[in-house]
């Protein structure tokens, strides 16, 4: 059994990680960090100290209404992926820990295009 990093939980809900395959499981956010525990195999986890955290990328769709996926940014680890069943009360649970400057909406589909098109632009 995997020992938990957090002493106090502030939420355990239902979550997808997007890592290598689709891993069903649950996300639990505490006082020490941010954790995901793999429903069918325990060796499957992920956990994530507060102090590790850069940012915390939304990817937002009708103007806020939908947000069917988050990633994580690390400082070491590079980019962790997931999806949770309601994606507010982990954003809203993050934001005990972490900076609200540092949670970031991602670039859209005509922003990207956008950007790439400048930068040809200037070569």
């Amino acid at each position: 059994m995997v020992q938990s990093i957090n002493t106090k939980v502030d939420l355990i809900i239902g979550a997808t990680s997007h890592i290598r395959s689709s891993d069903y499981g649950k996300i639990m956010i505490g006082d020490k960090g941010f954790e995901f525990f793999n429903n069918r195999d325990a060796r499957k986890f992920i956990q994530i100290p507060w102090e590790e955290f850069d940012y915390v990328i939304a990817s937002v769709l009708f103007k806020g209404k939908w947000i069917p996926r988050y990633a994580i940014k690390t400082k070491r680890n590079g980019t962790y992926t997931f999806s949770s069943k309601d994606p507010k009360k982990v954003f809203r649970a993050i934001r005990e820990y972490v900076d609200p400057d540092h949670i970031v909406k991602s670039l859209g589909f005509f922003d990207v295009i956008k950007r790439n098109l400048k930068s040809k632009i200037k070569k």
